[in-house]
């Protein structure tokens, strides 16, 4: 059974940003990482509390795992990502 995922409000209107195919993809590839553990991901260095990258196409995932739940803090477009 997958993880529990919770949304901050910042990271629900980052994804009503994005064009609705390329969102449906992101919501798969978080999907995918929920139920089976796949996909892209790193823990961000120098981050506290830690936080995981996942990428999914040209978008990224930021979120941290807390008591067996997902919590999505960013989805952002990788070239404004890192900034």
């Amino acid at each position: 059974m997958g993880k529990q995922i919770v949304w901050t409000d910042q990271a629900k209107a980052d994804v009503r940003a994005i064009e609705q195919p390329i969102a449906i993809q992101i919501l798969k590839t978080l999907g995918r990482y929920v139920l089976t553990g796949e996909g892209a991901t790193k823990q961000l260095k120098g981050v506290t509390p830690p936080m995981i990258r996942l990428r999914a196409q040209n978008h990224r995932i930021f979120f941290r795992e807390q008591d067996g739940s997902l919590q999505i803090e960013r989805v952002l477009d990788r070239k404004e990502a890192y900034r």
